[in-house]
C-alpha cells in the first residue's frame, strides 16, 4: 500500500531553523565514514517487510488461534497508518542535530501503557509534565529540546519468564496489554489477538487529544505559568518553575516590544513525537507502509522505535525487521553490551551512516555507567559511526522495596544522570538526552525526590502494573538538575 507523507503533530511552520550540514562523526580514531542523507538501501540485502519471519525470535506471544490472529492482522493491514513518514523523517533530522550537541532529547512517559487507565486528563498531565521539563532544559541548555512521548503504542513488554506460578498455578505471564491481561488466570493470561486492535484504537485516540493539544495552543510558550499541576505547588520545584515561568514570560514580553511576533506558530505550538519499543512483530509488520515519496518502508504506528536488550540479536527477527525501515531508531544496551557487538549492530541498523538514525540508550546504573560506556562509546568513535547517546537512568536501578512492590530510588537515578554526563565530559563525546518512565499522575512509585517519598509511602498511591515511574515534581526536580549541568557544560564550551 502506497502513502504519502502527511502533516506533524504541530501546525505547519515556517522553517526557522538552518538546513542539515554533512556531518562526520568527533573525535574519531580513524577517517570516519562519510554520513549521508540519502535514501537507505532496503531491498539489496534481500530485506522484505516480512523476512523476519525467518529468523529466530524472543518475546513473541503463542497465539491459540492462528486463524483469529490471521484475520486481526488483516484487519490492521486495512487501517490508516497512525504517523507519517514526513513526520518521521523530521524526527530524524533534529537527532542528529542531538548527535553533535545542537540539541538535546527528552524521551519520557509510562512503562507500558494500560487500556483500564486511559484517559483524557492522564494524556493530558503527561504532556504538561513534558512540556514543563522541556522549557526548564531549553533554558539550561540554550539548545532545542525534542520531545517523544513513550505514549501512543508502549503496551507489550518483555519479560525474563515467559511463565508465572502462584500458589502452584503456573500462567503465561503479562506481556502487555496489547497481548494479554494482568489478572492472574487462564483466560485474562492467554495472549487474544482482538488486543491489538484495542491498542491501535487507542493508540489513534491518544495521538488525535496530543494533535489537539499541541495545534490548539495549550503547548503556547505563553501559557509556560499554567502547565504546573496542582499537586506540585508547595515545593521548591513549584518555586523554581515559577521563578523560571516569570523569566519566560519577561522574555516575550521583550520580544513583543521590540516588534518581534509572539503570534509565530514557534511560540505558539510544539512537536511532539511518539515512540515505543518495536516487540510485537506481527502488529508492527501489519502498520508498515511504503512511503510513495521516497519508496522506503515506515512503521506507521510511531515515528521512532528502539530495539530492546532482550532482542537485539544480530541474526534476530527483531534486527532483521528494524534494518528495512526507515524510521529513526534506537537501540537499548545494558553493561552487558560488547563494544564490538554494538559496532556490528549499528551497522546492520544504519549502513549508510545516516545522522539522526541509530540512538543509543544506555541503561546500566551509575557504576557500570562508568565502567563500561566510555569503551562502548570509543569503540563508536573509532568505527566512525554517528549515533546520539541518550541516558535511561530508570531500568538499571529497579529493586523490590521490604513492602514487596519493585520501587527506583531517585538518588540512584540521578546517580546514573550525572555518570553519564561525567562520561561524555571525559570522552569529548556529547550527551545527546534522557529517556524516563514517568507520569503526570501523582504517585508513588519511586522512593527520594526533595518531597521525600519513602518505602512507607508506596503503597499510598502505587499505580503502575508494570514498572515505577518518576512522578511530575520527582520529574521536574531531575530537570532542572540536567539543566544545571547543560547549563555548565554551554559555559564550559564557551572557554574552548
Amino acid at each position: 500500500m502506497a502513502l504519502s507523507c502527511g502533516s506533524s503533530l504541530s501546525t505547519p511552520k515556517l522553517s526557522l531553523r538552518p538546513s542539515l550540514r554533512r556531518v562526520s562523526a568527533m573525535h574519531s580514531a580513524k577517517p570516519a565514514k562519510t554520513p549521508t542523507q540519502s535514501p537507505i538501501s532496503l531491498n539489496s540485502s534481500g530485506w522484505s517487510i516480512d523476512s523476519w519471519k525467518s529468523k529466530p525470535a524472543q518475546q513473541l506471544p503463542e497465539y491459540p488461534d492462528k486463524d483469529e490472529l490471521a484475520s486481526v492482522l488483516t484487519t490492521i493491514e486495512s487501517f490508516p497508518p497512525l504517523v507519517f513518514a514526513g513526520e518521521a523523517r523530521l524526527l530524524e533530522e533534529k537527532l542528529a542535530e542531538a548527535a553533535f550537541g545542537r540539541a538535546f532529547l527528552l524521551q519520557g512517559g509510562d512503562c507500558a501503557e494500560s487500556f483500564k487507565e486511559f484517559t483524557g486528563n492522564n494524556i493530558r498531565d503527561t504532556l504538561r509534565v513534558i512540556l514543563q521539563m522541556s522549557v526548564v532544559l531549553m533554558f539550561g541548555g540554550q539548545v532545542p529540546v525534542i520531545k517523544v512521548g513513550r505514549m501512543a503504542g508502549q503496551f507489550a513488554k518483555p519479560r525474563s519468564d515467559p511463565f508465572e506460578e502462584k500458589d502452584g498455578v503456573r500462567l503465561p505471564s503479562y506481556r502487555g496489554d496489547n497481548i494479554n491481561g494482568d489478572t492472574f488466570d487462564e483466560k485474562s493470561r492467554t495472549p487474544n489477538p482482538n488486543r491489538m486492535i484495542n491498542a491501535y484504537t487507542q493508540s489513534a485516540s491518544t495521538l488525535n487529544l496530543l494533535r489537539a493539544f499541541v495545534a490548539g495552543g495549550y503547548a503556547a510558550m505563553q501559557r509556560v505559568s499554567q502547565w504546573n499541576l496542582d499537586f506540585t505547588e508547595n515545593s521548591e520545584q513549584a518555586d523554581k518553575y515559577k521563578e523560571l515561568a516569570h523569566r519566560v514570560d519577561e522574555a516575550l514580553g521583550f520580544m513583543a516590544a521590540a516588534g518581534l511576533t509572539t503570534g509565530h506558530p514557534i511560540i505558539t505550538t510544539t512537536d511532539i513525537w511518539t515512540s515505543h519499543e518495536c516487540l510485537l512483530l506481527p502488529y508492527e509488520q501489519a502498520l508498515t507502509r511504503e512511503d510513495s515519496t521516497s519508496g522506503r518502508y515506515y512503521d506507521c504506528s510511531a515515528h521512532f522505535l528502539w530495539v530492546g536488550e532482550r532482542t537485539r540479536q544480530l541474526d534476530g527477527a527483531h534486527v532483521e525487521f528494524l534494518r528495512g525501515l526507515a524510521n529513526p531508531l534506537g537501540i537499548k544496551v545494558s553493561d552487558k553490551m560488547d563494544p564490538k557487538e554494538l559496532v556490528k549492530l549499528i551497522e546492520i541498523l544504519n549502513p549508510e551512516n545516516k545522522a539522526g538514525r541509530i540512538t543509543i540508550i544506555a541503561r546500566m546504573g551509575a557504576e557500570n555507567m562508568r565502567v563500561k560506556l566510555p569503551h562502548l562509546i570509543r569503540a563508536v568513535r573509532g568505527a566512525g559511526l554517528v549515533v546520539t547517546w541518550v541516558s535511561d537512568p530508570m531500568h538499571g536501578n529497579t529493586m523490590k522495596a521490604p513492602c514487596g512492590l519493585k520501587t527506583r530510588s531517585f538518588d540512584r537515578i540521578l546517580a546514573e544522570v550525572r555518570a553519564f554526563f561525567d562520561v561524555h565530559e571525559q570522552e569529548g563525546s556529547h550527551p545527546g538526552g534522557v529517556h524516563l518512565e514517568m507520569t503526570g499522575q501523582n504517585v508513588t512509585e519511586c522512593i527520594g525526590g526533595s518531597r521525600t517519598i519513602t518505602y512507607d509511602d508506596l503503597g499510598s498511591r502505587y499505580h503502575t502494573h508494570c514498572d515505577p515511574r518518576l512522578n511530575a515534581s520527582q520529574s521536574l526536580e531531575l530537570a532542572f538538575i540536567i539543566a544545571e549541568r547543560l547549563r555548565k557544560r554551554r559555559i564550559a564550551s564557551w572557554s574552548l
